[in-house]
């Protein structure tokens, strides 16, 4: 494949294979200085989760970045236009220009889509386990996920400063999006205009029962969320989560389908600068989305 399109255009390119997901940093970082010193690019292939930690190594280095989609929904390519086709990715490596994108940081980790910790990281926790009995699909992530909100919960309580104000939340996920079509896809329009502004997005639903819950995740499913009472969401450049007792915890946190461990207090923030990501010209870019 890189062979037919780059080799065959007179393109230059090394190919790194990760077989242990543990080195995959530090050979992005390798790979980012090598790219920066030929005046090169750094293409990351994968999903969500693998694509952010390449993409961390080119903004440190402030090395270009391109992608090929490889994972199940694929939200960060789908957002800027790239196709899902590898052929079609592929190709766009040879004329596609480097346009400004924004990144969101909790703690120092970058993510390219979302950030949560509560529910959502468990939920992500279940789905592994459910791909690996059955397999890759977004079938078997939606039929996880469905799964996973029919247990039993615990609700968190935190602190959320925003803007020199302290807001006690109690709910049993804190979601931080930087991704307009998920936005979207959940019908939440005004959060996804709010994206395009610079801003991320804070997403907790209030204490409801398991039912409820179940219920306004099909709502979210539906593309319906905004239509909700149970829903609290605002935009914010930076905020900082603390759990009431003020003890430092450490806490489960979910970045672009990967689960960690954090120290709280959390401090969510967007981009200082953006990423330089190769992608479709802005027209061509938006008729790609889906």
């Amino acid at each position: 494949m890189l062979d037919r399109e780059l080799g065959a255009a007179g393109r230059r390119f090394e190919l790194c294979v990760v077989d242990d997901p543990a080195r995959l940093g530090d050979i992005a970082r390798k790979t980012a200085e090598t790219a920066v010193e030929k005046n090169g690019v750094l293409v990351g292939a994968g999903g969500d989760g693998t694509l952010c930690a390449v993409a961390q190594a080119a903004y440190t280095a402030d090395c270009p970045f391109a992608v090929l989609p490889r994972g199940t929904f694929n939200y960060f390519s789908r957002d800027h236009g790239i196709p899902a086709d590898l052929d079609a990715s592929t190709r766009l490596l040879l004329d596609a220009r480097a346009y400004p994108a924004q990144v969101g940081f909790v703690n120092g980790r970058m993510f390219l889509v979302n950030a949560s910790l509560g529910l959502y990281p468990k939920l992500l926790e279940d789905r592994e386990i459910y791909k690996q009995q059955f397999g890759r699909s977004r079938l078997v992530a939606q039929y996880s996920a469905l799964f996973t909100m029919l247990k039993p919960h615990r609700h968190l309580r935190l602190h959320i400063e925003h803007e020199g104000q302290t807001h006690d939340i109690r709910s049993t996920t804190l979601f931080v999006g930087n991704n307009r079509l998920q936005m979207e896809q959940i019908g939440m329009p005004d959060e996804a205009h709010a994206l395009e502004q610079g801003l991320l997005v804070a997403i907790a639903p209030r204490p409801v029962g398991r039912l409820a819950h179940l219920l306004l995740s099909l709502r979210g499913a539906a593309g319906r969320l905004s239509d909700s009472d149970h829903v609290t969401s605002f935009s914010f450049e930076r905020i900082t989560v603390t759990h009431p007792s003020k003890k430092r915890r450490r806490v489960k946190i979910a970045t672009d389908g990967e689960v960690m461990r954090l120290d709280m207090p959390l401090e969510f923030r967007a981009s200082d600068k953006p990423l330089l990501l190769l992608k479709p010209e802005p027209a061509v870019a938006e008729a790609n989305r889906s």
